[in-house]
């Protein structure tokens, strides 16, 4: 059995030597002077050295203690180099480790955009304090601290949105068995987050002021490209951020189609919007503006992106619509989802074309093209009916400096130009 005082007057030799101290524990002496120390086992039948590091950094009383670990963990039947090796790797992965990982896996599941939100979110919120900590080590007070930051700013629904991510790293270290992650703490979490207030989407939805909202479109004297985006939403109710990327390559004059690809829908799937009469002519008419561009709506200080997400909203504003509590730039679709389904319309024909999520696998059997003459047939009748709202629409009324017309005959266009792209 060693003594500290054996130990310190241990002198190097031209070969390395050992002093045992006991139950297989024992300091190496090398030839340059060093004193490390190592604990002989066996694994079924099969000899094995385990390192627990140098003396005087290691003293003694710390090696024997480490050596009653690794013996606890033998007569449990655990490898004690194996569990180290766990160990080791546990501590290296980090939560910041562990979430790049995990993203850099979600390129095929989620868009771009969702891809890139769900980075910001980790990135900005979560990363500065836990990046660097393994990710098996943080509880749910450790995630608290952080969400309760971003409820501080008043961001209620993105602390909880950044709950959810948080809680998808954790539940792929699980899957993954190798960080030693056994738990997700932002499952603990359910509930200690203020609650979401949910708002829908203000819509206009009454068919007279429908009409005088054509008419205030028809009216609207800003950007071209806003103007047609504008017009466009009316007939094609599809997401802000699908119309405002759009691209002229994605559309099919001849078989009056437009294709989403599938990279910008929200549900991961090419979407199929049936061009009606009075789109293709306000693409006939749009095309003189912004036909060498790539996109429909360029934005004005750099063609080579679409317009903002905002755009649209702030031109609704100018015309002096409210956009938090009268109609917003999504609005334009719950506005045709609300006057299809009380026109008879089909409401599965009608949430076909909103492209929304399936309800059950059986509806969730998608196809691309899936009723595509009825639909091609809803759309021509949905862009006919909203002529006619524009055209019987009641008496013009101003609204900020924007005056609208009793008839659309007094609208002049805003482009004469006509003819497919």
């Amino acid at each position: 059995m060693l003594t500290v005082t054996q130990i310190r007057n241990a002198k190097p030799d031209e070969r390395a030597y050992k002093l045992a101290d006991e139950r297989a524990l024992y300091l190496l002496v090398t030839p340059s002077g060093g004193k490390l120390w190592r604990l002989k086992y066996r694994v079924q039948g099969r000899e094995k050295l385990l390192s627990f590091g140098a003396f005087p950094d290691l003293s003694l009383e710390q090696a024997r203690k480490r050596r009653d670990e690794a013996r606890a963990l033998l007569a449990n039947g655990v490898d004690p180099a194996s569990a180290r090796a766990a160990q080791a790797e546990a501590e290296a992965a980090t939560f910041g480790a562990v979430a790049e990982e995990w993203l850099s896996k979600q390129t095929k599941t989620l868009s771009p955009v969702t891809l890139a939100k769900a980075r910001w979110m980790l990135t900005d919120y979560l990363l500065p304090a836990l990046k660097s900590r393994p990710i098996a080590s943080i509880t749910a007070p450790d995630l608290l601290r952080e969400l309760r930051k971003v409820e501080a700013k008043g961001a209620h629904d993105t602390a909880h949105r950044v709950r959810q991510r948080a809680s998808q790293v954790f539940r792929y270290a699980i899957a993954a068995g190798l960080y030693g992650c056994e738990r997700d703490p932002a499952q603990d979490l359910r509930g200690a987050l203020a609650p979401i207030v949910t708002t829908n989407h203000p819509a206009i939805t009454e068919p007279r002021a429908v009409g005088a909202l054509l008419r205030a479109v028809d009216g609207y004297r800003g950007q071209p490209a806003v103007a047609f985006a504008l017009k466009l939403a009316h007939h094609l109710f599809v997401r802000p951020g699908e119309l405002r990327a759009a691209r002229w390559q994605e559309f099919d004059l001849a078989a009056k189609v437009w294709c989403v690809p599938a990279e910008r829908m929200k549900m991961g799937r090419e979407h199929i919007v049936p061009l009606t009469r009075q789109v293709v002519e306000l693409l006939g008419q749009l095309r003189p503006h912004t036909g060498h561009f790539a996109f429909l709506f360029p934005a004005l200080s750099k063609a080579d992106r679409p317009i903002s997400e905002n755009t649209l909203n702030a031109a609704l504003r100018r015309m002096g619509y409210n956009t938090r509590t009268e109609h917003c730039a999504h609005g334009f679709r719950a506005t045709a989802s609300t006057l299809l389904n009380e026109r008879g319309v089909a409401p599965d024909l009608i949430e076909l074309q909103l492209a929304h999520k399936p309800r059950d696998k059986v509806c969730g059997a998608y196809n691309r093209a899936e009723r595509l003459t009825e639909r091609v047939t809803m759309m021509q009748s949905w862009s006919d009916y909203l002529d006619k709202l524009k055209a019987t629409a009641p008496e013009g009324r101003r609204r900020g400096y924007w005056t609208f017309w009793k008839t659309a005959d007094h609208v002049p266009p805003l482009a004469t130009v006509g003819g497919a792209p």
